[in-house]
């Protein structure tokens, strides 16, 4: 029943009354009412009471709002859209409704939703728009696809029953769980559990324990927590390890005859320190004067895994492996990805290669996919090969213990460096790359943390890889005068125009320009000129991440639009098919084309691409949200310690700074500029006192100390040290 309007409130305003008619009326759904029995339901007893009930139903006929079916009977006006989209909870308690094509959000009370979760797609029918709101209001009328009905928490067990006590950002109410459905769990227990109903009188939903993942706090407690925060495995099923285990490691006389044999050419690996699965390597040899064979080889990963079967189906599932701070979980049963697969050194492996033939200027003059078998001669971390790139380069003569093969590797190197520079002439992207890396003792608990950067040992590897992506991509693609087959291309689209503005209002007061028009190239070649520009300014930090908020995501999808950041028309990937579905999906329809073979079916794969897309996002934040989890781990053992930081977000909650030496981020809350009020210059990214004019802007550098942890919401608060 609607709110008693006349006896809370005699003298009534007129927007007070307009907010009592709605919800009446929307209790009453498609039922007419009358003067009376309005005056009733809202129990308005005096004349001015009715008076002003009467106009303000006039403004509602006016606005279309209401319909008067027949004279003095009136319901809400039901012609209006219904919408299917997205709803999107915050840990706040509000619910928005993301339409799909493309409208204004939708605010949708609690009492309206049917207990939608987080990212339901839904339908929803459109309310008439309340004067002096600024979202339009709805109700969730139909759920059409649940999104995720499994939430993980910690424990808190009563006598009789218990509740999961939620940190997620999406769902503000804990979990009830009868005593009988706990599944063995204890108070301060995290657990998976799933939601079973959401009774539409109850305030909270109703679940079931689906795994104990340990006591809170435990190092692999938490990680697979993480996992299970965004659905991602943290189990290998026994099934599908049984059957890795049945794999023949033996190759047969007759597969190395359908094979080109590479055993004796000089083959290596360059990989980080701590990898088990080597999933490509490198080969070289001369074969003229100036001209040298260059081998990309890549594990034959679908030789052992046949399509739609036990350990294929899992692999797709997963679409990609997670590598979290201390572990990776594997896309692959262990036996495949970490031993017959894995091109170990020594050891005889069978390989899906692109043989170039490269001149001296790192031009490459021809080029051949095979099947082959290769024999690695050397295992090497990139650490060890850029010491002998180093060495080489400061004219060091000294051959040491491991560096017999130094002549090869420079020449690669210098092949690398070459396509290098061609590729950024091309227009593509030159962005800096830094990634956080932790040391991490027998607990798992972090004891240093160093920044791994991007150096030439890495760009050998990562030039070959793009060569052998790009080749196999436009060998499938770039067929003139006719229709390509379906293929899973990786695409990336051109900067978001809005957001290119933005950078170039942000960059001008600097004294720097970026094109926002014209041609891919002048306009990527404009984006390279910034970057370098601000090297070591001030503003570096502020335009970098601006500029990175500019970007598109890359993604996976049969429809080829090329790939922006890489300045390629086609490229897919090829190279890593132990650790990506997709290159799997590749192998396949590479093998299957090269033999004459009909298109595959562009639905299915395109629905293959989409699923390995998302879970590509679910591993990255996973990923991300390791690494935050043990930076908070971390900084908890070094508060009050000042350090130097750089700030990275302007909200009107706060301030973001991130620690130099380890890129730790904190936030430092408004509540905490006390000296002043500051007001949020959104446009510019910056804070302003109002009284002072004092400034905090994104890309400044402050003094700050570590003022509280949080482990289990993975969220530092720093402080301003003046």
């Amino acid at each position: 029943m609607a709110k008693s309007a006349g006896k809370k409130n005699k003298r009534m305003t007129k927007r007070a009354m307009f907010d009592a008619l709605i919800e009446l009326f929307q209790q009453q759904g498609d039922r007419t009412l009358t003067y009376a029995r309005i005056w009733k339901e809202l129990r308005l007893t005096t004349y001015p009471q009715k008076m002003l009930c009467g106009d303000v139903i006039g403004d509602m006929l006016f606005d279309g709002c209401l319909v008067e079916t027949k004279t003095g009977h009136f319901r809400l006006n039901f012609e209006q859209r219904e919408l299917v989209g997205t709803i999107q909870r915050s840990s706040s308690g509000r619910i928005l409704f993301a339409p799909e094509e493309g409208d204004e959000a939708v605010y949708i009370a609690e009492r309206n939703s049917m207990h939608a979760l987080h990212g339901d797609r839904v339908r929803v029918s459109l309310f008439a728009q309340r004067r002096g709101r600024s979202l339009p209001e709805g109700e969730v009328v139909e759920i059409l696809e649940r999104a995720n009905d499994t939430f993980v928490g910690i424990l808190k067990v009563e006598k009789n029953y218990a509740f999961l006590l939620t940190e997620s950002r999406t769902l503000s109410n804990d979990i009830f769980i009868p005593r009988d459905k706990l599944k063995g769990g204890k108070s301060g227990d995290k657990a998976v559990v799933k939601i079973a109903e959401w009774p539409e009188s109850a305030r909270n939903p109703i679940g079931h324990v689906v795994d104990i993942l340990g006591r809170a706090g435990n190092n692999d407690t938490e990680m697979h927590a993480i996992l299970a925060e965004f659905g991602l495995p943290y189990k290998y099923p026994l099934a599908v390890e049984n059957a890795a285990n049945h794999i023949s490691d033996v190759i047969s006389e007759e597969e190395i005859a359908r094979r080109i044999d590479m055993r004796d050419v000089l083959t290596c690996t360059i990989d980080p320190h701590d990898a088990k699965d080597f999933d490509d390597a490198l080969s070289i040899r001369p074969i003229g004067k100036n001209l040298w064979e260059v081998g990309v080889h890549i594990a034959d990963v679908t030789h052992y895994v046949s399509e739609n079967g036990i350990i294929d189906k899992e692999a797709q599932h997963r679409a990609t492996s997670v590598y979290l701070v201390d572990r990776t979980i594997p896309m692959l049963p262990e036996r495949l990805c970490n031993y017959i697969c894995s091109l170990r050194p020594d050891e005889d492996k069978l390989a899906y290669s692109v043989l170039f033939h490269i001149d001296d200027k790192g031009r490459v003059k021809y080029h051949q996919i095979a099947h082959t078998i290769i024999r690695s001669n050397r295992r090497y971390a990139y650490e060890e090969v850029q010491a002998i790139i180093e060495r080489q380069q400061r004219g060091t003569k000294e051959i040491l213990p491991g560096d017999e093969y130094t002549t090869e590797l420079m020449l690669l190197n210098g092949f690398a460096q070459q396509m290098r520079a061609a590729r950024f002439a091309a227009g593509a992207i030159n962005f800096d790359r830094v990634e956080v890396r932790f040391d991490i003792d027998e607990k798992g608990h972090p004891v240093s943390v160093h920044l791994k950067e991007s150096k030439e040992a890495h760009q050998l590897i990562e030039e070959f890889m793009l060569l052998a992506n790009r080749t196999v991509a436009e060998t499938i693609g770039k067929v003139p005068a006719k229709k390509a087959k379906v293929f899973p291309y990786r695409i990336h689209d051109i900067p978001d125009p809005e957001k290119l503005e933005s950078l170039a209002r942000l960059a001008l007061p600097f004294g720097h320009k970026v094109r926002t028009t014209g041609d891919k190239i002048d306009i990527s070649k404009s984006f390279n000129h910034l970057l370098a520009e601000v090297k070591g300014k001030r503003e570096q930090h502020l335009i970098e991440t601006v500029s990175l908020r500019a970007m598109q995501k890359a993604r996976y999808s049969t429809d080829n639009i090329g790939h922006y950041g890489l300045a390629m028309d086609y490229y897919t990937h090829f190279t890593s098919p132990i650790r990506r579905y997709p290159d799997m999906m590749v192998h396949r329809l590479l093998s299957r084309y090269l033999d004459g073979g009909r298109s595959g079916t562009k639905s299915k794969y395109e629905a293959l691409c989409e699923h390995s897309s998302q879970m590509e996002q679910l591993a990255a934040s996973a990923e991300r949200a390791s690494i935050k989890y043990k930076q908070v781990e971390y900084m908890a053992d070094r508060m009050g310690i000042t350090y130097d930081a750089i700030i990275t977000g302007v909200t009107e909650w706060g301030l973001y700074a991130e620690i130099i030496d380890n890129k730790c981020e904190g936030l430092i809350p408004m509540r905490d500029l006390d000296d002043d009020y500051y007001v949020l210059d959104e446009r510019n990214y910056r804070l302003i006192g109002r009284r002072t004019h004092k400034c905090y802007a994104l890309g400044d550098t402050v003094k700050i100390q570590v003022a509280h942890c949080n482990l289990e919401k993975k969220q530092l608060d720093f402080a301003l040290v003046e």
